[in-house]
């Protein structure tokens, strides 16, 4: 990583396999096939939670082109990378298993130049390329999959059906699925990616350019980073390492003159850059709202909206920042427009079907439900929500086929209790 997201689907089993990058044999978790199942599995709802893929098609197809020259030179060539430049405005990146991989706006903001958006994405290839989550976590990703697919669950909590409450931790992901590394994976992700950005052309002082702006900003704004720097100390070790590195390799890219490619890159992220008062006005709110401070980060996001009132982000964030202070009213005028500006991305969905749900609109919340799991499935926090949907309108039968399902997949927790409770009480099979 800069932090790593790992999880897992179907049975792992421990064992031993050859490294791609030394050789040598590794203890590992998951096969090859497992890390690519997990992989699939797991990424589309990380990055539904980050507020999906940024809507400029270009700015994810500049990613695109900077990740794959580099993941084709790499150990695992032939691995299904993809890469989203993603609407979050916290300050990170990380990866999945089998080379999925997420840039937040907020860390393509931070950037000075192409040569450490491909440091960033060379360290986060790296740690693909080293099978790092498959060594670091094997069995445990089994039930992590489970947690992280319930996301929504751990958003959003109902005291005897009705009663919503929205958690404001989407500056730091899911936690339960996002793991750290240790510092001997996270300085065999960095040699990696200088030597995958080298091979690609770029000065290997690219990763010692990320690294001080990283650093710059853990000092100057420490909440932006604060979970990326928990979980993975941008320590001055890793910060000399880069320098010692790019001092090593000047000269031996390929090519006579090797570019940072700043203009390029100022160019290729413009629409991402116009939209600095918004990312920054929603990384004050998003602070704000952590801290329970309601109203100020009512305040910051006015002021994001003020900048650009239709961005997707800003929208569902003042929704969740409403929701939170009871405003449901308030905030379903957010969800629409959300919803109406970024049709194809879950999260505004899921959080106005729940609303709907809440607000007694059963009929307009089953909508927006049915409509999320068609965008992304594999979420049991949605069946829960259909069946106290389909339990107020009175359809029992529904409403037992939405619970069995969320049980089977989340035999805990508030909401297992709830939905066990009522199949007993309807005598309907668990």
């Amino acid at each position: 990583m800069l932090l790593l997201g790992a999880a897992a689907g179907g049975p792992l089993f421990g064992g031993c396999a050859s490294s791609p990058v030394s050789g040598q044999s590794i203890l590992v978790g998951m096969s090859e096939d497992d890390e690519i199942r997990a992989d699939r599995r797991a990424a589309p709802h990380q990055f539904s939670r980050d507020l999906g893929a940024v809507q400029d098609a270009g700015v994810n197809r500049y990613v695109t082109e900077v990740g794959q020259s580099l993941a084709s030179r790499s150990h695992r060539p032939n691995l299904p990378y993809n890469y989203r430049a993603l609407n979050a405005n916290y300050v990170n990146a990380y990866t999945f298993p089998a080379g999925s991989i997420g840039v937040t706006r907020g860390i393509l903001l931070d950037l000075d130049d192409e040569a450490e958006l491909a440091a960033l994405l060379g360290h986060e290839i790296g740690h693909v390329n080293a099978r790092h989550a498959a060594q670091r976590q094997g069995q445990a990703m089994a039930a992590q999959i489970a947690v992280a697919s319930a996301a929504i669950a751990g958003e959003m909590r109902y005291g005897g059906g009705t009663g919503l409450l929205v958690g404001m931790a989407g500056q730091v992901g899911s936690s339960a699925l996002l793991a750290s590394y240790s510092r001997d994976n996270e300085r065999e992700a960095d040699s990696l990616g200088v030597e995958y950005m080298t091979r690609a052309g770029y000065p290997a002082d690219g990763m010692a350019g990320l690294m001080r702006t990283l650093t710059s900003e853990g000092r100057s704004r420490p909440g932006l980073v604060e979970t990326m720097f928990s979980s993975h100390p941008m320590s001055e070790e890793r910060l000399r390492n880069a320098e010692q590195a790019a001092a090593a390799r000047r000269g031996t890219s390929p090519g006579a003159d090797p570019k940072r490619l700043r203009e390029r890159y100022l160019d290729a992220t413009a629409p991402v850059r116009a939209l600095r008062p918004t990312i920054e006005g929603c990384q004050r709110g998003e602070l704000a709202a952590g801290k329970r401070n309601l109203p100020e980060a009512e305040g910051h996001l006015k002021t994001a909206l003020a900048a650009a009132p239709r961005d997707y982000a800003a929208n569902v964030l003042m929704a969740k920042v409403l929701l939170s202070a009871r405003r449901a009213g308030e905030a379903q005028r957010f969800l629409d427009t959300a919803k109406a500006v970024y049709p194809s991305e879950a999260q505004a969905l899921r959080l106005s079907g729940a609303n709907q749900v809440a607000a007694g609109r059963y009929a307009q919340g089953l909508a927006d439900l049915d409509r999320t799991e068609q965008l992304l499935p594999g979420d049991p926090g949605i069946a829960f929500l259909k069946g106290l949907a389909y339990e107020q309108l009175g359809d029992r039968p529904a409403a037992a086929t939405q619970y069995r399902r969320y049980v089977q997949a989340v035999p805990s927790g508030e909401q297992a209790q709830y939905a066990t409770q009522r199949l007993r009480q309807w005598g309907a099979p668990r």
